[in-house]
């Protein structure tokens, strides 16, 4: 009987031990997933909607919150690896009347059909002598439960849409493609086959914004369609190297 009681014992621990390991290697095949998940994604933003080629300079004219604002986009040549996915580093600056209000750091990548998806911003408002007074409005996919979204479709189609971004309470935008072959005019050139989209986000109901990407290029402008008066219209481009 003893015998037989230490063989039960050892087989018993033999099955624990099996179970355990089993258990431990579901935990690092999740593990796996969640780290392959964004398998494919690039830094490489080539979009023809939204390139993010390192080096380019977009400079943008216009009115917010009643002042007149300048903001200048800088794709730099940085990257950061967030939730597994390589992004490409922009750098944000807004300026009102004349002094830097708000500078901001985006990421982007792309995913292997050519979408261009946004996973996160750090974005700080500066008082008068420079100092950091407000940095709400700042995500990071995988954060506190911040997911990334798609923030420009490899073929845009009227009628599709998605969100943008999801940090609770912080980031909700959403957008949709209205049509495409739009005109527009803005000081940097005009063309009549811009993609138009909406943006609006739940945390700010009643406000609609209208955005139009030239190819080749991105975004030429944003306006209000809906809401309080705020409009953003490139004034110069430089294509980086």
């Amino acid at each position: 009987m003893n015998t037989r009681r230490v063989i039960a014992t050892a087989a018993l621990l033999l099955a624990l031990a099996a179970f355990a390991a089993a258990g431990c290697g579901s935990s690092h095949q999740k593990a796996a997933v969640a780290t392959n998940r964004y398998a494919g994604f690039t830094a490489n933003v080539t979009n023809p909607w939204y390139p993010l080629r390192p080096g380019s300079v977009y400079v943008y004219r216009g009115v917010k919150d009643g002042q007149p604002s300048r903001e200048v986009m800088t794709v730099t040549h940085r990257t950061t690896t967030i939730e597994g996915a390589p992004c490409v580093d922009i750098s944000d600056l807004l300026y009102l009347k004349g002094h830097l209000e708000e500078r901001t750091t985006d990421w982007y990548t792309q995913d292997p059909k050519g979408n261009v998806w946004y996973f996160g911003e750090s974005t700080a408002e500066l008082d008068a002598k420079g100092h950091v007074k407000n940095t709400s409005g700042s995500w990071l996919a995988g954060r506190d439960g911040a997911q990334p979204g798609i923030f420009m479709f490899a073929s845009p189609k009227p009628g599709r849409s998605t969100r943008q971004e999801y940090y609770k309470g912080q980031a909700e935008d959403h957008f949709q493609v209205l049509r495409l072959n739009a005109s527009v005019t803005v000081p940097y050139g005009s063309t009549t086959h811009a993609v138009l989209t909406k943006e609006w986000t739940p945390l700010e109901p009643g406000v609609i914004d209208h955005k139009y990407y030239e190819r080749g290029i991105g975004t030429v402008l944003e306006q209000t369609f809906k809401g309080p008066v705020e409009r953003n219209e490139l004034v110069s481009f430089k294509r980086g190297s």
